[in-house]
């Protein structure tokens, strides 16, 4: 079993930084971006668990609700990472989405 502890520490900080942000900086971007990654690893999570169907979008529930949807899709993709790679990987996705937020 690979270990995904950097991975989901990685959600985690950007969900509670997303939460610990003022709304002005939510509305500037931040939960726009939080929504995007939450939607591409829903996608990677559903092409793993559901090969060969097409992916659902993730909806967007509003900027409050961002940093949950981060959460929730970033453990469910946790659970299907099947190496060390996969999961430095997904670190630096979330980092990167983190980046760009600005949080």
């Amino acid at each position: 079993m690979v270990d995904t502890t950097p991975f989901t520490r990685a959600v985690d900080h950007f969900a509670d930084r997303l939460r610990a942000a003022p709304q002005s900086r939510l509305q500037r971007g931040a939960a726009a971006e939080a929504l995007a990654l939450a939607r591409e690893l829903a996608r990677r999570t559903q092409l793993v668990e559901e090969p060969g169907t097409e992916p659902r979008e993730m909806p967007d529930a509003g900027m409050f609700a961002a940093a949950d949807q981060i959460t929730v899709a970033g453990h469910d993709f946790a659970l299907v990472l099947r190496s060390d790679e996969e999961v430095a990987e997904a670190a630096r996705l979330v980092e990167e989405a983190r980046e760009r937020a600005g949080v």
